[in-house]
């Protein structure tokens, strides 16, 4: 390969990144370190299971380790979401996800390499720090691993597999989430306590 055909690529590859930044940033609402951060992890996951990241891959599930600004890249770039069933949330809060090619089975889990980033505060330090993220060499900023993942039949997308009631407060619970306590079935609000209370 060439310098300019060398030069050419990364030109290409930074004007995909930054269209898919694009994308992220109208569905998030802004430019910040974890959209930086959850568009390079998209695009290095599905690069590595051979996909295009501008192209909606219904074999593409990903698990995604936090609740953050992140996964918010990761649903807007791929149209996984929690809906189609093909987004997965592990409440972990680690800067992480798991890309998964349903049709070969093949995963990759991308991570981030936490580090100080600058010695700036305020304002400044988020520019800086974004201005990092953006450009850093793939390996300064994230690991890249191949794993395997086992889904449970009750986890892949489509109808609901099986359905049932609660015996407390009587609400239907489907895709398996119930909690069995011998031969009662709870749901988990019932089982573990709610995250809410009546007024």
């Amino acid at each position: 390969m060439t310098g300019k055909e060398n030069t050419q690529g990364e030109s290409d590859r930074d004007a995909i990144r930054d269209l898919l930044l694009q994308k992220a940033k109208a569905f998030h609402g802004e430019v910040c370190a974890g959209i930086i951060l959850g568009t390079r992890m998209t695009i290095i996951g599905m690069r590595e299971l051979g996909m295009d990241p501008q192209q909606r891959n219904r074999n593409l599930m990903v698990y995604v380790e936090i609740d953050r600004c992140i996964a918010d890249a990761i649903q807007a770039i791929t149209g996984c979401s929690l809906g189609h069933r093909t987004l997965k949330y592990l409440p972990y809060g680690k800067s992480a996800a798991t890309y998964i090619d349903l049709a070969s089975g093949n995963a990759v889990r991308v991570n981030v390499l936490e580090k100080k980033r600058t010695d700036k505060t305020g304002p400044e330090a988020m520019k800086e720090a974004n201005k990092l993220l953006l450009d850093a060499p793939e390996p300064d900023i994230f690991q890249v691993r191949r794993v395997q993942v086992t889904i449970p039949d009750s986890d892949m997308p489509g109808m609901p597999k099986n359905r049932t009631r609660c015996s407390r407060c009587n609400e239907m619970i489907v895709d398996d989430k119930q909690v069995r306590t011998g031969d009662t079935v709870l749901c988990g609000n019932c089982a573990h306590g709610s995250y809410y209370s009546e007024r």
